[in-house]
C-alpha cells in the first residue's frame, strides 16, 4: 500500500532550488518516496542510481548522469567515502538543469571535521515512521492502537500480521548488523553490538545507565558509549537529555534512550511513552527541518525521582511538556510540582482512555493521544 506522506509536498519545493536529501531508519519509505518524483516510478529508471547496486558504482563515481532526466535520485552513496564531494561537482555542473534527491539510512547530516562542504547545496529531511494522518486523515484510536501494535513501518503496518513483523523484525536487525555496520567498518566484534541491541528495549523509559551496560557486556565504558553513537548514526535508536530550571535539583547527565522502531519495546507502558516519543520528536523534525526554528526534545526530572516524560523546547524557550499514562488515572502530582517551579507554559497528560479535562496553562489538561495528536502536534 502506498500511503500520502506529509514531506512530499515539501521535498517538491525544495527541489526548484537545491538538493534534497532525505534520511531516516532502513525500511521507512525513503526510496518509495524519492521514486514518486520520477518516470517511470520504479527503480528500473535510468534516472535511479544505488550504491548498494554494483553496476550503478561506476555511473556514481563518475557522474555518469543521464541527461534526459530533470531529476536523479541517488540511493544510499554515504557509503562511498567521497559523496559529499561528489555531490558538490553534481551540484556545481547541472543544478538547477538537473537536480537530485539524495536517500541514505544513516545521518546524512553528519558534518564533516572543518566544516561542510556542501553547506547551502542541499536540505535535509528526517523521515519518519507513519504518522496517524498519513494512515487515515481522519484517523481514531482504533488506528494508533494498529500503529502501537504493528508499528509505523510501511510493510509490517500494511499487513498488520504478528508473525511477519516478528520475521521483519529479525530480518531488519541481521541487516542492520552484517551490511550496515559492516559498511562503517568501526565495529570489530559485531556480537557484542548485537548484544548491546537486545539490552537496549529494557532500558526504555528509564535514564540510561552507560555503566549498567558496560558491567553487562563486561567492556569499557568508551565501547558502549561508542557503540550506541552508531545505532543513532543509523537511526536504530536516539536520546534525549534532561531539561534544567533553577528552581529544580534536576538531574544533569542523565538521558533516556528511545527507539526509532517503538515495537522493539515489549512492555506496554514503555512502549506507549516510545509511541510518544516518535510523535514529539517528529514534531521537533518536522519544525526544524521545514520551518527552521531550533527544536529540543527534553525530559525533567530531579534528584528526588520527580519526573515528566517530555519537554519541547522551542529557540531554548520551553513550548509545552508531556506526560504518558497508559490508564486514565488522574492528573500527575508531579505537573503541578513542576509548574510552580518552572516556565514551561503548558503541561498535558496524555493516555489511551476518553477521559479529557482540565487546563493546560492552569493545573494541566488529561487529554486522550489521538486527541493530543490531532489539535497540537497537527502533523
Amino acid at each position: 500500500m502506498n500511503y500520502s506522506r506529509y514531506l512530499r509536498q515539501f521535498i517538491e519545493s525544495d527541489l526548484k532550488s537545491k538538493m534534497v536529501f532525505i534520511g531516516g531508519p532502513r525500511q521507512i519509505g525513503k526510496t518509495t518516496l524519492a521514486l514518486s518524483f520520477l518516470q517511470p516510478k520504479n527503480k528500473n529508471s535510468s534516472a535511479y542510481l544505488n550504491w548498494d547496486i554494483i553496476k550503478h558504482q561506476k555511473s556514481i563515481r563518475t557522474l555518469e548522469i543521464p541527461s534526459d532526466h530533470p531529476l536523479i535520485v541517488f540511493d544510499e552513496i554515504h557509503k562511498f567515502s567521497k559523496w559529499k564531494t561528489l555531490l558538490k561537482g553534481f551540484y556545481d555542473a547541472y543544478v538547477p538543469e538537473i537536480n537530485c534527491i539524495v536517500t541514505g539510512s544513516a545521518r546524512l547530516n553528519v558534518f564533516k571535521k572543518g566544516g561542510d562542504s556542501l553547506l547551502g547545496r542541499y536540505h535535509y529531511f528526517r523521515m519518519h515512521p507513519l504518522s496517524p494522518f498519513e494512515i487515515n486523515k481522519n484517523f481514531q484510536m482504533s488506528d494508533l492502537q494498529g500503529l502501537l501494535k504493528f508499528g509505523g513501518f510501511p510493510d509490517p503496518f500494511s499487513r498488520a500480521e504478528e508473525r511477519f513483523l516478528r520475521r521483519w523484525q529479525k530480518d531488519r536487525s541481521e541487516r542492520l548488523v552484517q551490511e550496515d555496520l559492516r559498511d562503517l567498518g568501526r565495529v570489530k566484534d559485531l556480537t557484542l553490538i548485537e548484544m548491546l541491541m537486545e539490552a537496549l528495549p529494557s532500558r526504555v523509559g528509564s535514564p540510561l545507565s552507560i555503566q549498567s551496560l558496560r558491567e553487562d557486556l563486561q567492556v569499557a565504558h568508551e565501547s558502549v558509549q561508542r557503540w550506541i553513537e552508531i545505532l543513532e548514526y543509523l537511526y536504530l535508536v536516539y536520546r534525549i537529555p534532561p531539561f534544567g530550571s533553577p528552581k529544580i535539583r534536576a538531574v544533569k547527565k542523565e538521558q533516556k534512550l528511545y527507539f526509532w522502531d517503538w515495537t522493539s519495546v515489549e512492555n506496554s507502558g514503555p512502549r506507549f511513552e516510545n509511541f510518544v516519543a516518535n510523535q514529539l520528536l517528529r514534531y521537533c523534525h518536522y519544525q526544524e527541518d521545514v520551518e527552521g526554528y531550533k527544536m529540543e526534545l527534553r525530559f525533567i526530572r530531579d534528584i528526588d525521582g520527580r519526573e515528566i516524560d517530555f519537554v519541547i523546547l522551542q529557540d531554548k524557550k520551553p513550548l509545552f511538556a508531556v506526560e504518558c499514562k497508559t490508564g486514565e488515572n488522574q492528573l500527575s502530582s508531579h505537573i503541578s510540582y513542576f509548574k510552580n517551579r518552572t516556565n514551561i507554559p503548558r503541561f498535558y497528560q496524555v493516555h489511551l482512555g476518553k477521559k479529557h479535562f482540565g487546563h493546560p496553562e492552569k493545573e494541566g489538561q488529561m487529554i486522550p493521544i489521538d486527541l493530543f495528536i490531532k489539535e497540537i502536534l497537527k502533523l
